[in-house]
């Protein structure tokens, strides 16, 4: 049955690059109708959604100062709670945010439906003292009120949605003990035919993460540095002058990349080095489709999606020292190319395109009572 609803969908900003805003550009996909709403957009962000002649809907936010830098200190001061309250969705049937701190947070008329993917609570508030481990010690004990009452906030927003999809197990139980509420999973993907089975290795490891503190790339620059593993790393993020610092001369920072040029790197390493206690994680998935394995931290999505030993291998501790006994023993010709990027087929775009509509459109259907 053909659904016809009028549909938004939500997001926290679009100022990054990463799996979230992967996962946004297919929803849109999906609904191509579909306005977004959002915090604040980036200039890089509004010439991408003016390509795609996406409708953005900014918040107040959008005319602060510097708001693209102070985008995480302007959340402290609660203004992301009050603008994802602002807006106006009366004029919908349906509202899907994709959240990972606010999105979720928007009111909505008692007959709308609000559907929320949640990647994870916000770590902001749930998990504060990783969050803001590389942050003065005076500032977060300031902030410790605030967090305070963003988490009772954030339970009261999580009360009001509908129906709640996480993107792999470890977030369903966080939304189970932070908000209560139940949530059903529906796995991200990997745009497979996208990359190339690859059996070439130019002798280099490959990170490709926003880098952030609680990423705990630093492991691998220290790691590969001690021992003078050639290492490149992608991506942008607050944490890049503090890691430049304890970087070698074997570890290269490559910034922001093309989709293009994450491939050609992708295709050429020895093994992705995934440091960060990930709920789901694309990029190893990425990874593995051009047949490379993935040298990971054990905890998280990549219980999920990495095979020890077949394709790849945990490191069982946030430790410089874990990591380099697991880089000194690696062996990449013990992991079979074709293994790797079969054992990601299950996560394939077209899987997830089907699931998340025939999820949304049931979800309205059955609010409905339409084909009863």
């Amino acid at each position: 049955m053909y659904v016809i609803m009028k549909i938004a969908l939500v997001h926290d900003d679009l100022i990054q690059f990463g799996g979230a805003e992967k996962l946004l550009m297919t929803f849109h996909e999906i609904w191509p109708e579909a306005p977004i709403y959002t915090s604040v957009v980036s200039k890089r962000w509004k010439r991408i959604c003016k390509h795609k002649n996406i409708k953005l809907i900014t918040s107040f936010m959008q005319y602060l100062p510097f708001v693209e830098r102070l985008n995480r200190e302007y959340s402290v001061l609660l203004f992301h709670a009050l603008a994802f309250e602002s807006f106006d969705f009366s004029a919908f049937d349906v509202v899907l945010s994709l959240s990972s701190r606010y999105a979720h947070a928007v009111t909505i008329k008692p007959e709308t439906i609000h559907i929320c993917y949640m990647n994870s609570p916000g770590r902001m508030f749930w998990e504060p003292i990783t969050y803001f481990m590389s942050t003065n010690l005076i500032l977060r004990e300031l902030v410790k009120p605030i967090l305070t009452h963003l988490r009772i906030w954030d339970y009261t927003c999580a009360q009001r949605i509908d129906q709640f999809i996480t993107n792999s197990k470890t977030p369903k139980e966080r939304v189970k003990k932070y908000y209560n509420r139940n949530s059903e999973i529906i796995y991200p993907y990997v745009d497979i035919k996208k990359f190339n089975l690859s059996t070439s290795d130019k002798e280099y490891f490959l990170i490709v993460s926003r880098l952030q503190s609680w990423k705990r790339i630093d492991i691998a620059v220290k790691a590969c540095g001690n021992l003078n593993l050639k290492l490149k790393v992608v991506g942008e993020g607050p944490a890049l002058i503090e890691l430049k610092k304890d970087a070698g001369l074997s570890v290269e920072f490559l910034g922001f990349v093309s989709d293009e040029e994450k491939k050609k790197l992708l295709e050429n390493c020895t093994a992705f080095i995934n440091t960060q206690y990930e709920d789901f994680g694309i990029s190893p998935l990425e990874a593995l489709a051009c047949g490379k394995p993935v040298i990971a931290y054990g905890k998280g999505g990549v219980l999920e999606t990495v095979i020890p030993g077949t394709t790849g291998v945990f490191f069982n501790k946030q430790e410089v020292g874990e990591l380099e006994k697991v880089l000194k023993n690696f062996n990449p010709k013990n992991y079979n190319p074709l293994i790797c990027r079969s054992s990601v087929e299950k996560f394939d775009k077209i899987t997830f395109v089907k699931s998340i509509k025939a999820f949304v459109d049931k979800k309205y259907t059955d609010e409905k009572g339409i084909g009863k």
